[in-house]
């Protein structure tokens, strides 16, 4: 099994209130759910407008997979109209 931990800093353009930011963030986890069937939350910036860090769990049979899923994200993120990335983290657990 092997599994990563990824860790997203974003900026939320044009979010004036934490409505707005929900309105943004939202659809952006339900489509990283949806379409990479991986776990993803809000973990830190939770009362900053404009600001957010998204966690997003990966599990997989084949290190390839986690690759291949963390490359296909991460452009998917960064094409994201509204969000800008500031920075991003990566945590590997492998088990034989």
């Amino acid at each position: 099994m092997h599994a990563a931990a990824l860790r997203f800093d974003l900026k939320i353009e044009g979010s004036r209130s934490l409505k707005e930011k929900r309105r943004v963030l939202k659809p952006l986890l339900d489509s990283l759910r949806r379409k990479y069937n991986v776990s993803a939350a809000e973990v830190d910036f939770h009362d900053l407008v404009g600001r957010t860090a998204i966690g997003v769990a990966i599990v997989a049979a084949e290190q390839f997979h986690i690759s291949r899923t963390e490359r296909s994200l991460e452009r998917f993120i960064m094409s994201y109209p509204e969000v800008e990335v500031l920075g991003k983290e990566v945590s590997y657990l492998d088990t034989a």
